[in-house]
């Protein structure tokens, strides 16, 4: 078996829509990112990546790359699902946490449990948490994101 951990953070702006775990959950406030800014996503793909010791988010999508421009950051898990694949692994499990002060997020777990299931084909626990006003996520300012990921072989 093999274990990954990922994270993702991204400031915020008052405008566009916020994405998490290919979940809208907010209009009116979005990341500050070349992609849709989806941390949840962001943070389980580098939890992938480095499972299977293939590098970060950012070798495989370079900010940099026009092609990533807004794109929906599901596009990046199901290429990274595939490597998963290709290595001779599956999800086992994956459990994410995202600390946001803003919007609040319960009525909306159940459904990015949900969406990334079905995108990794595995049990996923999805928590949330506040940073107690610390710090730029604390103050509203960013959100963020851990994923932690258990990979089995095929």
């Amino acid at each position: 078996m093999k274990i990954g951990h990922g994270y993702d953070i991204h400031r915020l702006q008052p405008t566009g829509r916020l994405i998490l775990g290919g979940v809208e959950v907010a209009t009116g406030l979005s990341p500050i990112a070349h992609s849709d800014g989806d941390v949840v996503i962001h943070a389980l793909v580098d939890a992938l990546l480095g499972a299977i010791g293939e590098g970060d988010i950012g070798e495989l999508f370079p900010p940099s790359d026009p092609t990533w421009k807004a794109a929906d950051s599901t596009v990046f898990l199901n290429h990274v699902m595939q490597l998963v694949h290709k290595a001779g692994y599956r999800v086992g499990n994956a459990d994410v946490t995202i600390l946001a002060e803003r919007p609040k997020l319960k009525a909306f777990k159940p459904a990015m449990k949900k969406r990334i299931e079905s995108l990794v084909g595995a049990l996923v626990n999805v928590k949330a948490g506040t940073n107690e006003g610390c710090d730029a996520i604390g103050r509203g300012e960013a959100i963020a994101a851990h994923a932690v990921v258990l990979l089995l072989p095929v």
